[in-house]
This record gives structure tokens, sequence and C-alpha cells, in this order.
């Protein structure tokens, strides 16, 4: 189960697609938007990254941080951000820790196979570290629509 909204979010520390650290509280007193997906460059994972990408301007307005997770390696974060030219970070999570910690690493099935996997699911993280919303289980088109009426 996903952290609920008001509560801390986990303290993390992962590599970005140019194999920088990124730490949550590196961006204290700022809003983050943290965004886990289940794989790069796959049909729904790329309508929600380039949904931003094309929304940059109308996210980033109110001065929010973006990021994607993913289990996805640093190598294939830095191909798919360069493929579709995404203007936010991507970060990688190969050993799932940070989705665990956030609750998205879950038990999923398909067609009859059961498996562990990244549940899409966002988070809007306020100022304060506290969890301000929640989007579990996220329609990958319907995701900026829905980050635009939150942060209005």
């Amino acid at each position: 189960m996903a952290i609920e909204e008001g509560k801390a979010a986990p303290a993390f520390t992962l590599t970005n697609q140019d194999g920088e650290t990124v730490s949550l509280k590196d961006f204290a007193g700022k809003d983050v938007i943290l965004y886990f997906y289940p794989k790069d460059d796959t049909p729904g994972c790329t309508t929600q990254a380039c949904g931003l990408r094309d929304a940059w301007d109308a996210v980033t307005a109110t001065g929010v941080e973006v990021f994607g997770v993913s289990p996805d390696s640093v190598k294939s974060h830095q191909k798919f951000r360069d493929k579709y030219e995404l203007r936010h970070p991507l970060l990688s999570d190969e050993g799932h820790t940070v989705a665990t910690a956030f609750g998205t690493w879950v038990e999923k099935t398909y067609l009859g196979r059961t498996y562990m996997g990244t549940e899409r699911t966002t988070f809007v993280i306020g100022p304060d570290g506290r969890v301000e919303h929640v989007f579990p289980r996220v329609k990958a088109s319907e995701h900026v629509d829905r980050l635009l009426d939150v942060l209005a």
C-alpha cells in the first residue's frame, strides 16, 4: 500500500540518468513530484513521460521539481530521456528500495502470471517533506491533467 497523504515521505538517495546523486533532502522547502513507473520506453510510460515534457512550462510554473523513478538502469534512463527529449530527471531504483519504501513495489498479475513490479503511482511532496497528494494506479494519459489540477 502506498504512503498515505499527510505522512512524511521516505528519505532516499538515487542516481539520475547522468550518474548524479539525487536526494529528497536536497529539495527541502520545495514541492516535489515523484512519479513511479514500470519501465522505460514502453507505451504507457512513454505517454506519461512525454505528457510531462509537453506540459513542462505549465507543470513547473509553480516551482515544483519533477522526478520519474523506475527500476531501470542509469544507462536505460539516459537512452529513454534522450530518445524522447524529456526535460525531467529519471532516477534509477534498480534494487526497488525506494519503490518499496513508498509502497509502489507490489505483486502484479498479467496473463495469469504473478510477479513483482512497479505500480504506476505519483506523489506530490510538499515543502515540509510530507505527502500532500497520492495518485495510485494513475492512468498515463490522465497524469498531467491530474497534476495540474492539484498544482493550481
